[in-house]
This record gives C-alpha cells, sequence and structure tokens, in this order.
C-alpha cells in the first residue's frame, strides 16, 4: 500500500474571536489557493498516475482541495473521514487504512500539525516526529506489508511549487 498525503491548498484567514463570520470548519480556499492546487496536482499526477482511494477531512477547505485533486484524476468518489479531522487520532485512521484494500494507493486530504504527525507517526512509530507539510504539499509513504506505524517509507516529501514545477 502506498499513502499520498496532501496537505489543503491556502484558505482564507481564520476568523477573529467574537467575530460573525463563520467557523473555521468553514473556511474556503482562496482563488489563488485554488488555482495554485489545481496546477500542483496536475503536476501530482506526473508522480503519482492513479490514486485508487481519495478520502478528505470533512473540513470545507480540505473537502475543496480533494475535489481539485479528483477532477484531476477523473474521479468522482471522495470519502469523509473524520480522523482526517484536526485532532484526529493516528491510531484510528491506520485502522481505517487497515480496511483498504491491499496494493491500493490511498490519497488523504488534511490538515497541519496533524497531517505531518500522522506522517511521522508512520514512518517511525512515534506521535512526537513531526514531517512539516507546507500548504498544497505532499508526501508519498510506501508500505511493504500493509499500513503499520513505524513500517513506513518515505518516497518522497514535496513542497507545492515543486509540484507545480512538474506540471
Amino acid at each position: 500500500m502506498k499513502v499520498l498525503l496532501v496537505r489543503h491548498a491556502k484558505a482564507e484567514s481564520r476568523p477573529r474571536r467574537g467575530s460573525l463570520h463563520q467557523g473555521d470548519e468553514r473556511r474556503r480556499l482562496t482563488p489563488g489557493g485554488r488555482k495554485d492546487m489545481a496546477k500542483a496536482a496536475k503536476g501530482l499526477k506526473r508522480l503519482v498516475p492513479v490514486i485508487d482511494v481519495l478520502a478528505t477531512s470533512p473540513l470545507v477547505r480540505a473537502r475543496e482541495t480533494a475535489e481539485i485533486l479528483a477532477r484531476r484524476y477523473d474521479r468522482d468518489d471522495i470519502a469523509d473521514v473524520a480522523a482526517l479531522s484536526p485532532g484526529g487520532e493516528p491510531r484510528v485512521l491506520v485502522e481505517w487504512l487497515r480496511g483498504q484494500r491491499k496494493g491500493a494507493l490511498i490519497a488523504l486530504v488534511g490538515h497541519e500539525p496533524d497531517l505531518g504527525g500522522f506522517a511521522g507517526y508512520l514512518l517511525t512509530g512515534r506521535r512526537e516526529t513531526f514531517l512539516p507539510l507546507k500548504k498544497g504539499g505532499a508526501c508519498l509513504i510506501d508500505f511493504a506489508d500493509g499500513p503499520v506505524a513505524g513500517r513506513g517509507r518515505l518516497e518522497w516529501l514535496l513542497p507545492p511549487n515543486a509540484l507545480r514545477k512538474l506540471a
């Protein structure tokens, strides 16, 4: 199994405390974030030609990022996975991955610092390890014998500008 971790693209600013604006979970991608992610997705497809399963945090900015990926990969199915929400439990996410088809390429769209922490957990088995992902950036982790914390092998980690240059 291979796991592609993608951080959501640039989103609207966080609402100020006490503001009447919508909450953090409803923040949308900015027009520039959409444009940059569309180009990054084009570059990403050169590295990862096929995605078997596309899953996302249910928060709007992650869902919109996943929709951009879905268009690039000609997919119409995106799974909402609560464990990809901020504060999600890495062990729950590993269990979800174990329920997927062996040998599949699973793309997960989420948030920092959780996504970087999850990457570190997959690579080292320790929750303290962190692999930073920039907005719209991605990394690919390979598992020879299925997803087990600490058994992942990092194939690559790329910032969004590198993905866009591949487009």
